[in-house]
């Protein structure tokens, strides 16, 4: 079997262990009782899978792991607060502070960029908001993997003028880590942010061992690594949210981008089809979910996505740089001038749209 089927095969067990461990709970059973009976399971399955080395019974095995996981992480108590995470959450309230420090002519845009940058809404109008959930662009309020994806393109595109010797590889991929660490714990560590994380931690690891980066086996391994670390995390919607957004963009939007064939030059139209089908890619995969969970579909999905989503790429690169150049004391005027423009036509666009 190959290496990405097996990797896929024992995080859907796990998967699927986890899952039954959430249900088993939900039964009239003493659980300490069941998790010491399914240990012992476990242990006699490893231990005949270790005398026989049937790599078969791997399968059963994880899939046992993960209800023993699931069921041992319910019965401890919750874990006291670390220093790391009391820092992290002080350098949060900092930035938070700061962006409120710089003069944007616009009241929405520090209380914006601070939902994007903080996860902080708590600035934001009931009018702002019922503008962002009307229009259908609720994704772009809650911090996500897109906006940890954002970041990382920044970040990426900033440090790749240092060159591609070993030193400075290794240079950026211990800043990429560090920076996409800090963020993560900085923001809460919500289960999409940490699927981001462990994606760039994969992606940067497989590109400085000079190893082939296959989507689905670094999506199989995220999954496999997060719910090992958090196994209750499976009944978070935004973790199912995620995790089923990025199988759309895997599985599906490499069929709808071949719809429209690659010239072999800069095609405008085709640029817009393609970030439709990634559109259509994550809707596809997500909507479900989300009107089981909401009993709401965003009807002009695809329009916001595509006047929002670059704007929205566009208004936190001129964040970054606001931020950044007037933390030294270079930042120009008509970048926050910019920075808030942005920011007041993405509230525009989105009115609009959820006027229609």
């Amino acid at each position: 079997m190959a290496e990405r089927e097996n990797i896929g095969a024992l995080a859907i067990h796990f998967t699927a262990g986890i899952a039954a461990g959430a249900l088993l709970l939900r039964l009239p059973v003493d659980p300490y009782s069941l998790s010491g009976g399914l240990f012992l399971l476990l242990a006699s399955l490893v231990a005949i899978v270790l005398k026989t080395r049937r790599t078969a019974l791997i399968f059963p095995a994880f899939l046992l792991c993960g209800t023993f996981c699931y069921l041992t992480t319910s019965l401890a108590g919750s874990a006291e607060t670390t220093l790391l995470e009391r820092w992290t959450a002080g350098a949060a309230q900092r930035l938070r502070s700061y962006i409120d420090s710089i003069p944007f002519p616009t009241g929405t845009t520090a209380p914006l960029l601070k939902a994007f940058l903080t996860g902080d809404r708590s600035g934001l109008s009931r009018e702002t908001v019922q503008v962002f959930r009307s229009s259908g662009a609720s994704h772009l309020l809650a911090l996500s993997g897109l906006h940890m994806g954002i970041l990382y393109l920044i970040l990426s595109r900033l440090l790749w003028p240092i060159g591609n010797s070993l030193a400075a590889r290794r240079f950026r991929y211990a800043a990429i880590l560090l920076a996409a660490g800090f963020f993560t714990l900085m923001t809460g560590a919500s289960p999409s942010i940490v699927r981001a994380f462990l994606f760039i931690v994969l992606n940067e690891t497989a590109r400085m061992t000079g190893r082939t980066r296959n989507p689905l086996r670094v999506l199989a391994s995220a999954l496999l690594i997060q719910l090992i670390l958090s196994p209750g995390v499976i009944l978070s919607v935004g973790f199912q949210l995620s995790y089923l957004a990025m199988a759309g963009i895997f599985l599906l939007y490499p069929h709808l981008e071949k719809w429209y064939p690659d010239g072999g030059k800069f095609d405008p139209v085709r640029r817009i089809w393609q970030a439709a089908a990634l559109s259509i890619s994550c809707q596809a995969f997500t909507g479900p979910l989300a009107w089981y969970r909401f009993h709401t579909f965003p009807t002009y999905f695809l329009l916001t996505n595509l006047l929002a989503m670059p704007l929205t790429s566009l208004l936190m690169g001129t964040a970054v740089a606001t931020i950044a150049l007037r933390s030294i004391g270079l930042c120009p005027g008509f970048l926050i001038q910019a920075t808030d423009f942005l920011c007041s036509g993405l509230v525009w666009i989105l009115g609009i749209i959820a006027s229609m």
